[in-house]
Order: structure tokens, then C-alpha cells, then sequence
């Protein structure tokens, strides 16, 4: 299965086995982050490893998954934030939306954006990685179009400081100063008014 949004419907039997890999998923990932034990999700949902292989193939199938919704709204919110604010206003105001959800999903954002395992992460269309790295660079784009942001910074780079961040802290309140302090980096220093002629 390659994403949420391409499934074809299952029987009964499998649906309800579906459902139940997943909110098995969401529990053991919320208390033990990414690497939790798949064998462990599989005996808390009920079912052996083998139906949880054939619904998720891999850690990150199962990952898009149980995220794909929390995504969703997420990336919304990239949208809210442009129609509401200035470009480089809406841009930090989304990496601190992402960051705190980074920071409060234990590591699963970074497991999602770096999961080499998985070659297909970045080339489907709904994929969670598609849409955060989309919002990430449309918003990125008008801000240093406006001239607030670094020409120099890359929407890579500012997925891998919010998956740093995620990995480095276990305190939304330390994640949000950490990222903070990375935003101070990449503004463009406002130039000082001219000073009036003679």
C-alpha cells in the first residue's frame, strides 16, 4: 500500500484490522515515538506481523498513515498564515506551528522526512513529506522574494533544522526557543535608514 489516499476499499474483516493496526499505531508511537516495535503495535491491535506488513509495508507506509490527517490540518495551516500575514511573518509563524508538532510527535517528523528505506516518501502526490515540503517552499519563495528571508536558505534546510530540533529536545518549550533562535539567523538585517544630507 503506497499511501492513504490511493487504498482500494477492503472487506469488513480487513478494514476493521486496518483500523485497529492504526490506533494501535498511534498509541505505541505517541508514548515511544518512531522506532516504536511494530511487533508490539501488531499484539496491541490483535492481529499477527504478517497483516501488518500486508496493510503498511514499511515503517514509514504505517507513519504516512497514522500522520496523514494531523498533516493535513497542519499544512493548512501554512495556508491561513499567508492569507492572514506579511510573507515572512506567515513563513515563521508555520515553522513554529510544524516545530511544536515536530517537537510534540516525538521524532516521527524527522522519521518521515529522512527514511531512505522508503523510495517512493517523496514522489506521491498526497504523501505527508509532498505537502510540508510544498508549504515549506511556497512559503520560503515569498518571503525571500519580499526580502525578509536569506537567498541562501533552501527548503531542505529548513526541514532538517526542525527535524534536528524534534530529535535534540524533549520540551515543546525548549524546541520553540531553539527554533527561535534559528529564525534570528535567517533574516535579512534591515538597513539602517539613510542619514539626511548636509
Amino acid at each position: 500500500m503506497v499511501g492513504t489516499a490511493a487504498r482500494r476499499p477492503l472487506r469488513a474483516d480487513a478494514q476493521r484490522n486496518y483500523d485497529r493496526v492504526l490506533a494501535a499505531a498511534r498509541d505505541a508511537f505517541a508514548t515511544h515515538g518512531a522506532g516504536a516495535s511494530l511487533e508490539e503495535i501488531a499484539r496491541q491491535a490483535g492481529v499477527g506481523s504478517a497483516t501488518l506488513h500486508r496493510h503498511f509495508p514499511s515503517r514509514a507506509s504505517l507513519l504516512r498513515a497514522v500522520f496523514h490527517d494531523r498533516v493535513e490540518a497542519l499544512c493548512a495551516r501554512a495556508e491561513e498564515h499567508t492569507l492572514a500575514s506579511e510573507p515572512g511573518t506567515a513563513l515563521f509563524s508555520w515553522l513554529r506551528d510544524f516545530n511544536a508538532y515536530a517537537a510534540a510527535s516525538r521524532g516521527l517528523v524527522a522519521s518521515l522526512l529522512h527514511d531512505g528505506k522508503d523510495a517512493d516518501l517523496l514522489k506521491e502526490d498526497d504523501d505527508c513529506v509532498a505537502k510540508i515540503t510544498t508549504a515549506t517552499g511556497q512559503l520560503l519563495r515569498e518571503a525571500q522574494q519580499l526580502g525578509t528571508v536569506r537567498l541562501d536558505i533552501r527548503t531542505e534546510d529548513m526541514l532538517t533544522l526542525v527535524s534536528a530540533i524534534s530529535l535534540a529536545t524533549d520540551d515543546g518549550t525548549q524546541a520553540a526557543r531553539l527554533l527561535d533562535i534559528a529564525l534570528d539567523g535567517m533574516r535579512l538585517p534591515q538597513r539602517d535608514p539613510a542619514p539626511p544630507g548636509p
